[in-house]
């Protein structure tokens, strides 16, 4: 019971002890018992044929040499002993004590441990195993921490979302309240039904609009999980990603021009690519003033639409893809939109793992967006 109490170096020391002290005291009985005998028989000498026997002085010659030199031995083996037991036993428990320490360490997880490893033996193997189990744990706790801060922060945009949208859809609503009340009452201008009713049409036409927008917000996250991926060449779509806003460029007078340079084969979402795109190119055409220009360059690995408008300010371009965020001149703008168009750019680009830049131009007055891939 009292063996099992003590810690592993003093348990080793004494087994250690022990087992020396117990060779060392037979070692000491057997010389005492047979030297004697073994040297009278080897002084034994013969002259004429007859044997000569010296062998009781011997003996007791040697007996009374080995009484006289035991306590001295006796000692001397048990000094060396008790060194040979500390040194065999502080040499097998300080790496196993160092790993005990460190694994004290690890189970606080503090970083930058771990167990040194000084021989290749079994001990070596288990500092080895210890550090590579403790690597594991940290990468796995780190990976755990970081994907909830990732979950936390997309559940507060999912809330602030919900919240900028129920705000979005409250002014259209109690504008289009506010008309159809006065009609019903008949109040001053409102008498003219067949004005009022026409701009009834297009407050709900709005808000059918931007009420499709937040639903296809929403479901972005599942469907960009849920969606295949495929290997494709953007060329070959990109002139009828582009036709319909070519159209709406010629009917406002705007220059829209696509350039192909390079073919560019792209493994992603074809669908999600051409929502991209055609909410970037949406923007673009929305932005560009008569007489101006739009641009669509795609290259090898990257794809650029730039148009020429007011350049924005720096500090106003991060906020562009913040959902319902629209600058003061998009406000008084008729296609100015309804502040989600470069919100789902974002998102697409994130879920696609596809970066973009978007940046004032340096020859002309204008912007770019480049997508990379």
């Amino acid at each position: 019971m009292i063996m099992k109490k003590l810690k592993l170096f003093p348990k080793i020391f004494l087994y250690t002890f022990s087992v020396m002290l117990f060779i060392i005291m037979i070692a000491h009985i057997m010389i005492y018992i047979f030297a004697p005998q073994m040297l009278s028989s080897i002084n034994s000498i013969s002259e004429n044929g007859v044997m000569i026997e010296n062998a009781l002085n011997t003996e007791r010659f040697v007996s009374e040499a080995i009484l006289r030199a035991f306590p001295f031995s006796f000692i001397l083996s048990i000094i060396v002993a008790f060194v040979c037991s500390f040194l065999f036993s502080k040499v097998i428990t300080t790496p196993i004590k160092e790993i005990s320490d460190t694994t004290e360490k690890m189970e606080k997880l503090e970083k930058d441990v771990s167990c040194p490893i000084c021989s290749h033996d079994e001990i070596g193997v288990l500092a080895t195993n210890v550090n590579t189990l403790y690597t594991n744990l940290i990468m796995t706790i780190s990976n755990l921490e970081d994907e909830k801060i990732k979950s936390n922060e997309a559940e507060q945009l999912k809330v602030d979302f919900l919240r900028s949208a129920s705000h979005e859809l409250k002014t259209p609503v109690t504008a289009l309240n506010a008309i159809l009340e006065n009609m019903i009452l008949g109040v001053g201008k409102y008498k003219n039904k067949d004005v009022y009713l026409l701009e009834c049409k297009e407050i709900a036409d709005r808000l059918s609009h931007m009420i499709k927008e937040i639903l296809d917000t929403s479901r972005l996250d599942f469907l960009a999980e849920s969606e295949n991926t495929e290997e494709f060449n953007l060329a070959e779509i990109l002139n009828k990603i582009c036709e319909p806003y070519q159209l709406i460029s010629q009917s406002k007078g705007i220059d829209f021009q696509v350039t192909v340079q390079n073919t560019c084969l792209i493994n992603t979402s074809k669908k999600h690519m051409e929502k991209l795109l055609s909410n970037v190119l949406s923007n673009a055409v929305s932005y560009t003033d008569l007489g101006h220009s739009v641009s669509v360059v795609l290259q090898k690995n990257k794809i650029m639409v730039k148009n020429e408008c007011t350049p924005i300010p720096e500090n106003i371009i991060p906020h562009l893809f913040e959902p319902f965020y629209r600058p003061d001149f998009a406000r008084n703008r008729k296609d100015g939109g309804n502040g989600l168009g470069l919100y789902i750019v974002d998102m697409i680009a994130k879920s696609l793992n596809l970066t973009y830049t978007f940046k004032q131009m340096n020859t002309i007055q204008g912007m770019c967006f480049t997508l990379y891939f």
